[in-house]
Parts: C-alpha cells; structure tokens; sequence
C-alpha cells in the first residue's frame, strides 16, 4: 500500500475547508467593487466633494483612497514596507471621510485595507494596519460627535472580527501549503525508495546471471577450446574442427551476450543501431552467407528502449536465420524515416529451395512483437518471393 495515500487523502477531504486560495482570487475584484461603491456613494453624500472647504477635503480624501488602491494592486511585487504604507494610507483617507461625512460609506473603506494586510503583509507589520484603522475611526468618530458609543464600539469590534478572520484564512492558506509540501516531500521519499529497492533487484539479478549464465558458458568456451585441440592433434575431419569452431565463436557470442545483458542490470550502455554493423559481420562470419548492412536517412537519437529493440530485433531475426533458412545472402536493412525507424531483415534464396520458415509465432518474435507494441510500433514477419522478411518500425 502506498505509504503517503493516507495523509494524500485526508489533505484532499479538509481541503475545501482549509484552501484560502479561492478567497484570495476574489480579494482584488471584491476591494474594487467595495473601492468603487465609496466614492460613488461619497459623490451622493453631503457634503459632496468639492473645491472648498470640507467639500474640498472629502475630494483630496477621495483621491487619496483611489490612488493608494490602485498602488496596492498594481504593485503586487512592492516592498512590505511600501504596501504597508498605502494601507494605513487608505485606512486614514477612509477615516477621514468618516469625519466629513458622518452618514457617508468612509467606513467601508478600511474593510479591504485591513483584510490586505492580514493576508499579505507579515505577521509582525499586519497588526499595525488594524491598530491605526481602529484608532483612526474613533478618532473620526470622537471629531464628528454624533454616533452613540455603542454604535461606535460594535463597529470597531466589526473591524477587529474582520481583520482576525482575514488572518485565520492566512493561516488556513499555510497550513495547506505546508501540508502540500510534505506531500511533495514524500513523493519524492517514495520515489527514491522504490528506485533503490529497483536497483538493488537488478544488482541482484546481475550477480545470479553472471553466477550462473556467465560461469557455464566460460565453462562451455573452455570445453570447446579444448575440443577443437583435441580434434587438431587427433587429425579428425576437417569439418568436425570447423564445426567445432563455430561453435566456439557462438558460445563466445552468447559469453558476450550474457556480459551485456548483466551490464544493463547494472545500468551500463545499452546496444543500439550502431552495433547493427557489427551484427551483420558476426552472422558473415559465422555462416559464410554475404550479409551488409545498408543504413539510409538522416540519424536521429532514439530512446533507450528503441534502440534496444531495434538491435534485438535484429539479432534475434539473424539467430533464426542461422537455424532455420539457407540463404544465399541476408539484406539487413536500418532506415531513419520521418516518423521513426525502420529495420528489416530478409534473407534471400535465388534457388528457391526454402525451408519451412514457420508462422512467426516462435517465443523470440513474440517477445519481440510484444517489446514493439510497448513502444507504439509494430513488428511483421512472413514469406517473400525468394525468402523471409522481419520488419520493425519504431516511432521517434
């Protein structure tokens, strides 16, 4: 069971209740939309503003709210202590409408002021925001004398509620991150544990081949070694030595073969394309039957995956060949397309005289069918006017 699923779970399940981030998307429309309704409505208030007296006042002060506004949400990036100035700006400039306009919307002013500052300043500056917007309204409430105290009482308590629920909905907002973050943090526990627990298989692996593939067949190249003196000192046939060395080369090839395949267990270079050369002149010089390879289109890097079977495909097609067909020559044949790659490998028999090739449904080509649906390509095998055909396309 996956260990981080539980807690992945239950930060899922309290995340609508504890993820602050969709109020903050509305926190720039809805300062705005509160913005906007007081200095329409201060323009329907007595006194109106003006350009004399407390008529002139209530303009400046106006102005003031707007420009410290606009300076808040155009410059998202400020330093704090710039942000924390145009706050206490907008809070005095509201309380100051307070003053001049006793039934006017100056009080609504600092509401987004002080959720702003609860929201983004730090915890040790938001504070003062919410101490000068309450000092400042009673000092505009004391100057204009004609709310009750206890008007003026539930409304600073408004303002404080106000600024303690902003800072609830801060804390809310970390604890998520925070709770993200340790998400994160054992995603990647997991991910390096599961890859070290792969690893260690695969070395695991590595040493049970090499202890047991690897000892047998140097057992086997050491045999036919002695074999094939054996034969040289007895003056046996010269065909028992050449098949005898043939075998030798082959137990060799697989020797070879069994090194690599423990090399990528331990994550060392995997054979690609550019060994397919190489194949061709092994199976030559094996089998004594012209084999070239011909590459054609411009090169490009595959993955490791592709390039693996790309050269798997061919070796396992050139082993078949070896044991089931006599050609006069084999066409192995690499061409970089525009959309992938595609390998084909054909043997030929000018004479006609084919072997039965079978139905392609060896465990060989199955496997290596399967290995090319895994990778979004696809492997085809069958009869061809003077032989046998195995094509692999594999997509870039």
């Amino acid at each position: 069971m996956n260990a981080k699923a539980p807690i992945t779970a239950g930060v899922a399940a309290l995340e609508p209740w504890v993820d602050a981030r969709p109020a903050q998307r509305w926190t720039r429309p809805l300062t705005v939309v509160v913005i906007g309704f007081v200095v329409i409505t201060a323009f329907q208030t007595a006194p109106v503003p003006g350009a004399h007296a407390q008529h002139l006042g209530v303009l400046l002060a106006l102005i003031v709210i707007g420009i410290g506004t606009a300076g808040l949400l155009g410059l998202t990036r400020a330093a704090p202590g710039v942000h924390m100035a145009l706050l206490i700006l907008v809070v005095l400039s509201s309380a100051t409408l307070v003053d001049l306009q006793p039934n006017g919307p100056g009080f609504f002013g600092v509401f987004p002021a002080v959720g702003a500052a609860a929201l983004t300043l730090p915890a040790r500056r938001s504070p003062l925001v919410a101490v000068t917007a309450v000092a400042a309204l009673a000092a505009g409430w004391a100057l204009e004398g004609s709310r009750p105290f206890v008007g003026v009482i539930l409304n600073e308590l408004g303002v404080v509620a106000f600024y303690l629920v902003a800072m609830f909905a801060r804390r809310l907002r970390e604890a998520n991150d925070q709770a993200h973050r340790v998400i994160d943090e054992l995603e990647e526990t997991r991910a390096a544990q599961t890859q070290a627990a792969a690893l260690g298989e695969r070395q695991r692996l590595a040493r049970e081949m090499h202890n047991v593939l690897a000892h047998s067949l140097s057992g086997l190249v050491l045999n036919l070694e002695g074999a094939r003196l054996l034969a040289e000192q007895s003056g046996a046939n010269s065909g028992v030595g050449d098949a005898i060395e043939r075998a030798h080369r082959l137990a060799k090839t697989g020797l070879e073969e069994a090194r690599r395949a423990i090399g990528m267990l331990r994550d060392d270079a995997l054979p690609g394309p550019e060994r397919l050369a190489d194949l061709a002149a092994e199976f030559q010089s094996d089998s004594g039957v012209p084999c070239l390879l011909t590459v054609t289109g411009v090169q490009s890097d595959l993955g490791p995956d592709s390039r693996l079977t790309l050269y798997r495909v061919a070796q396992e097609a050139l082993t078949n060949i070896r044991k089931h067909a006599r050609p006069d020559r084999v066409d192995p044949r690499l061409d970089y397309e525009e959309g992938g790659v595609r390998l084909s490998v054909e043997d030929r028999n000018a004479d006609g005289d084919l072997p039965a090739p079978g139905d392609g449904t060896g465990y060989g080509l199955t496997g290596m069918r399967e290995r090319a649906e895994l990778l979004g390509g696809t492997l085809t095998n069958g009869p061809t006017q003077d032989g046998f055909r195995v094509e692999l396309w594999v997509p870039r």
